[in-house]
């Protein structure tokens, strides 16, 4: 099934879960910058059935300068971490974390970008009205088959770096700029990129700001339309809650650099910009 046949739009609230129980698997993927455990976020406390797929072991490869810290998993490692967790091809997959979605929204975007039926909780693990648990549920493996990823969906370094596209980098706009990067090599942003930070998309209760002040913060940076755009992060994560919300937007769909800016800042013959 095709994303145009789902009515399953990429962010959902929780009214929209109480009004499908039984219709969808809740997973939670909290992960973490600074190495801190998503599983003992999870076995803390999380929502009630809800299942824990991990960033490091099913939603990304092998980390290297050449791929970035988050590469894309290779399919079947994907499918094999989705049957797992009991899920089946013909699931709807609600995903959230304590992030805003901006962590949940790589699972989201890797299950819509194959096809499946799947979903942000808007607001995340705070959005949720009841106590949490700590037991994790009893899941049948899955039938999640494998899909390859489409190539129409990514962008690689020499894409990314084109005039073709509008580029668009998701980092904080400290980040963008240069003036501190705690974690890749060289600070700065690819040149001619535009800077449309995905924190920015979020109340500070971490749900979605209006439809109409995302729009204009698209329209502000020149992205009226996905189709001719770019967007990366430091590594493939967070770019895909803007790709979401573009999607949300019925802007269409945009394209991935997943490598980011951990990629490129390791390809030291490729300029940087800042400021």
């Amino acid at each position: 099934m095709s994303n145009g046949d789902s009515n399953v739009r990429p962010f959902v609230d929780w009214n929209w879960c109480n009004g499908n129980l039984g219709r969808f698997v809740l997973v939670d993927t909290r992960w973490y910058l600074d190495g801190s455990s998503g599983k003992d976020a999870y076995d803390a406390g999380h929502i009630p059935d809800a299942v824990f797929v991990d960033m490091d072991q099913w939603l990304s490869g092998p980390a290297s300068k050449d791929a970035g810290r988050n590469p894309l998993p290779d399919p079947e490692v994907f499918a094999q971490g989705m049957r797992e967790a009991g899920i089946d091809d013909s699931d709807i997959v609600i995903a959230y974390d304590d992030a805003g979605g901006v962590i949940a929204a790589r699972i989201v975007w890797m299950l819509r970008s194959t096809g499946r039926m799947a979903a942000v909780l808007d607001g995340g693990i705070a959005s949720y009205p009841g106590e949490l648990a700590t037991e994790a549920p009893q899941k049948l493996e899955g039938d999640f088959s494998a899909q390859a990823w489409p190539k129409t969906l990514l962008a690689d370094i020499s894409e990314a770096s084109s005039d073709q596209y509008k580029v668009m980098d998701v980092r904080n706009r400290d980040r963008f700029e240069g003036r501190q990067d705690p974690i890749d090599p060289r600070p700065g942003h690819i040149p001619g990129a535009v800077n449309v930070p995905c924190r920015k998309n979020l109340d500070p209760s971490g749900r979605l700001i209006p439809a109409k002040r995302l729009r204009e913060n698209f329209e502000r940076a020149g992205i009226v339309a996905a189709g001719d755009t770019i967007a990366y992060c430091g590594s493939g994560v967070t770019a895909c809650h803007n790709l979401l919300v573009m999607e949300q937007l019925g802007l269409g769909q945009g394209r991935l650099f997943v490598g980011g800016w951990s990629q490129y800042g390791h390809a030291t013959e490729r300029p940087v910009e800042t400021g």
